[in-house]
C-alpha cells in the first residue's frame, strides 16, 4: 500500500543491505540466505530472543569473525564476502540501545499489575488455562496513557461497535 516492494527472504537476501527481523519466529535468517546476501549486508533482529537469525550457520559459513565497533561484529565468509552481525543477534534495541522506552514499559507493567489483580479478585471464577488481558483492562490503560499525553479520542458509538462486531453489513 506503501509502494515497499514484499519479497519472499529467499528472493530479498539477494539484493538487500539491511535485514532486520520483528517475526518472533526461528531461523528467519537461515544458512541458504547468507549464501546469496551482497557483500557488506548487515543483520539484525528485534524479535525474539536470539534465534531469528541462525548465527550458527552464519559461523559455519566464516573463516572467522571479529568485533569491529561497539556491537557490531563483521564475519568474513569463506568466499570473500562480509556479513555485519548487530548486538550479536539479540534484541537490538536491548542489546545496542537503551532498551525499552518507559514509555512503551509503563503499559506493559501497567497490564501486569492490572491483570494480577484481576486475578487475584475473579480466581474462583476461572478455569486453569490462558486468558487474554480483559479488553476493559487493555482500554483503561489505554485511555490513561492517551490522557497522561494531553491526547483525546472520539468514542465509538453504539452504531459503530455494532458494525464493527458483525459482519452483516458493508462489502
Amino acid at each position: 500500500m506503501d509502494g515497499y516492494t514484499v519479497v519472499s527472504m529467499d528472493e530479498a537476501a539477494a539484493f538487500g543491505d539491511l535485514f532486520i527481523t520483528v517475526t518472533g519466529n526461528k531461523s528467519v535468517v537461515a544458512g541458504k540466505h547468507f549464501d546469496k546476501m551482497k557483500d557488506g549486508a548487515i543483520v539484525c533482529n528485534s524479535g525474539h530472543f536470539n534465534v531469528e537469525i541462525d548465527i550458527p550457520a552464519l559461523e559455519s559459513r566464516s573463516t572467522g569473525h571479529e568485533v569491529v565497533r561497539h556491537e557490531t561484529c563483521e564475519y568474513r565468509l569463506r568466499d570473500g564476502r562480509s556479513i555485519f552481525l548487530l548486538g550479536e543477534g539479540r534484541l537490538i534495541n536491548l542489546a545496542a540501545a537503551e532498551g525499552h522506552p518507559a514509555a512503551v514499559m509503563d503499559m506493559s507493567f501497567a497490564n501486569q499489575a492490572l491483570a494480577a489483580e484481576y486475578l487475584a479478585k475473579h480466581h474462583d471464577e476461572l478455569k486453569s488455562q490462558v486468558y487474554p488481558i480483559p479488553e476493559a483492562i487493555d482500554n483503561n490503560i489505554a485511555a490513561l496513557k492517551l490522557k497522561s499525553m494531553g491526547i483525546a479520542i472520539d468514542e465509538l458509538t453504539a452504531e459503530q461497535k455494532k458494525y464493527l462486531e458483525s459482519w452483516q453489513e458493508g462489502t
